[in-house]
């Protein structure tokens, strides 16, 4: 009998150190916001019905990079098709993305029926605009998959709204380093491109020296041109009064026939050079 009542004990105190052991593990992720609730940065937005589902967001931002800033940085790693090239050919603005947003956040990596596989032609036929397999799959599986399309729509799409965006002039092959304040270049772009009203575009700025980064304009569902939400807030993406703004070439190109070293004039002097200016951090 004694020994039945020792065995009893021994499972209700067993049962006991279980469901103990239970709460303080509960209260450590609780307490310690753990990787099973950690908050997420898009806030509790994010959690409500609707969120982070594929075609379900408010409008689109068409993100083009300022490739030689990225080319200058030194978080690059290795070789890279978008700035080391062979054949000479030198990038001004590249299709960065297209990014579906929420009026506050934005969704990513949605999840497909599928895997969300890039096609080798279409990855193929991106590169001119976007000079980077890795990144047009990247793009595709972090914000083209909440598009709702698959990768030949969604990059069509991208190249379509891309293309109605006319470059200025000035930033299609410049040769020259230039400083431009944010309002200078959106008044550049307003010009080229008239449908362009200014709480319809943004520009990011940043790093050393404050170069410039990307622009983003903002489109509908649909592709027509319409008001940033917040996540377009300039004075977030680029406060400085000035942008330093690289060139795409470091020395005028050879329009002319070279001089003659025995020219009296001597040969003229070469134009600014990237490895003059100031490393990235």
């Amino acid at each position: 009998m004694l020994d039945r009542h020792i065995s009893t004990f021994a499972l209700i105190l067993i049962a006991s150190l279980a469901l103990l052991t239970a709460d303080a593990f509960a209260q450590r992720f609780d307490g310690q916001q753990g990787r099973f609730n950690q908050p997420s940065r898009f806030g509790d937005d994010r959690q409500k019905p609707g969120r982070n589902v594929a075609g379900q967001f408010d409008y689109y931002a068409l993100v083009m990079s300022w490739s030689p800033t990225y080319c200058a940085s030194a978080d690059r790693v290795g070789a890279d098709p978008q700035c080391d090239r062979h054949d000479g050919r030198r990038f001004a603005f590249v299709l960065h993305g297209l990014w579906p947003q929420y009026e506050k956040g934005y969704p990513e990596y949605c999840p497909t029926r599928g895997r969300p596989f890039v096609p080798q032609p279409v990855i193929d036929d991106m590169l001119d605009i976007m000079p980077s397999p890795r990144l047009v799959i990247h793009e595709y599986k972090k914000h083209g998959t909440c598009s709702g399309l698959d990768p030949a729509g969604y990059y069509t799409l991208s190249r379509r709204l891309f293309g109605a965006i006319q470059i200025p002039e000035r930033y299609r092959n410049p040769i020259e380093n230039m400083s431009v304040s944010p309002d200078e270049l959106a008044d550049d772009f307003i010009k080229a491109n008239p449908d362009i009203k200014p709480d319809m575009m943004a520009i990011s700025c940043g790093g050393p020296g404050n170069r410039l980064r990307e622009i983003r304009v903002c489109f509908s569902k649909q592709g027509g041109l319409r008001t940033c939400g917040r996540n377009e807030d300039q004075r977030r993406l680029c406060s400085a009064s000035k942008m330093f703004v690289p060139p795409v070439r470091s020395t005028r190109l050879d329009t002319e026939p070279p001089k003659r070293r025995d020219d009296n004039k001597g040969a003229p002097l070469p134009g600014p050079r990237p490895d003059g200016l100031p490393r990235p951090r």
